[in-house]
């Protein structure tokens, strides 16, 4: 029961100390990018996942991955990520929670709330916040869902 908690709780910590040694990319566009965008999309499925293992003690588990990360990453984007991760989990938590649909779909929807205001915020709070860098930075991010969903999708308890 508490493998996902814990996964999810390693996943915040661990995108957003990759935020802080990662250095970012410029896009051919001129804006940059970071690898670790791509995490961020597995992070909001990993919540799915942990509220569905523990209700909504998921929201703590949000709190202490944002708490050890400000402890471990570069300040600048410990509180940058720790606004985007506040509104983009809430965002999360909310859909998930009143959607009543089937896991796989309650996954996609969660996720395609949360990955814009997620990156949005994000990306102002470190002073990046583009038009093209946010599109680039939200489809990254949403990679994780065409990998996952199907998977989510075939499995017979995700419903």
């Amino acid at each position: 029961m508490m493998l996902w908690p814990t996964l999810y709780v390693a996943a915040v910590v661990l995108v957003n100390w990759l935020f802080s040694v990662v250095p970012m990319v410029m896009t051919p566009w001129g804006d940059p990018w970071s690898v670790a965008a791509i995490v961020v999309g597995f992070v909001f499925i990993v919540r799915d996942y942990a509220q569905r293992a523990i209700g909504h003690w998921v929201l703590l588990g949000t709190a202490i991955g944002i708490a050890i990360s400000y402890l471990m990453a570069d300040p600048r984007v410990a509180i940058a990520s720790a606004a985007a991760f506040a509104a983009s989990e809430l965002s999360d938590w909310a859909i998930y929670t009143i959607t009543k649909k089937p896991f796989a779909e309650r996954v996609l929807l969660s996720s395609l709330v949360a990955v814009p205001i997620d990156t949005g915020v994000f990306l102002a709070g470190i002073g990046g916040l583009t038009t093209t860098g946010f599109v680039v930075m939200c489809l990254s991010k949403l990679v994780a869902l065409a990998i996952v969903v199907p998977r989510a999708r075939a499995t017979p308890q995700a419903a």
